[in-house]
């Protein structure tokens, strides 16, 4: 055996150790503070030393930052950790929307309604993708599902006038413009579909 092959024969042995001690420390939960009574806390902790509060906090600067796509892998990994916060589940479809995946981004807002279904915000995002998507109906259920939670949100009023508008609807558009305006006297776009509408 030549000096060469007993260096690699040595340093195989040591990443083949190096292997084993990994794969025991995720079958033990580790020792760096992974609570061993928690099957979930054993894996998901794993990814990263943060926790999800950490990671969502992380994710939403990267957010303002303008990192879609950071803001979104950190959301996932939020999500690994502890699965089904409508919080989560919810970013993460609105950072798919904006990236233009609305199908996947539907999912998630639909896996955030079932933990959340008194959340008019995701009302409101889930009847925006039924609009793109013609699905005018679906989106008039959520929107109405939205106006049922809070009322008072002119936020919901000016999307369900525009919606009315792309259903034809235009006596009832401009009810909805008005009370969007009712609510918010400043707000612009409302006055402007509302004045296009005579």
């Amino acid at each position: 055996m030549t000096l060469f092959q007993i260096l690699m024969l040595g340093a195989s042995a040591f990443f083949a150790f190096k292997v084993y001690e990994h794969i025991k420390t995720l079958k033990d939960g580790g020792s760096e503070g992974i609570d061993a009574s928690s099957h979930e806390n054993k894996t998901a902790n794993t990814f990263s030393p943060f926790d999800p509060e950490a990671l969502v906090i992380k994710a939403d600067e990267e957010f303002e930052a303008g990192n879609l796509q950071k803001a979104y892998a950190l959301l996932n990994e939020a999500n690994a950790k502890k699965a089904q916060n409508s919080d989560v589940l919810y970013k993460m479809g609105y950072i798919l929307q904006q990236l233009g995946n609305n199908e996947e981004a539907l999912r998630y807002y639909k896996e955030a309604l079932e933990q959340d279904k008194e959340n008019e915000f995701i009302h409101n995002s889930i009847a925006s993708i039924y609009r793109a998507k013609g699905e005018f109906v679906s989106a008039k259920m959520h929107l109405s599902a939205s106006l049922a939670i809070d009322d008072k949100n002119p936020i919901t009023c000016y999307n369900y006038g525009n919606l009315l508008v792309d259903m034809k609807h235009l006596d009832e558009a401009k009810e909805m413009y008005k009370k969007a305006l009712e609510l918010k006297d400043d707000f612009k776009e409302a006055r402007e579909e509302l004045e296009k509408l005579g």
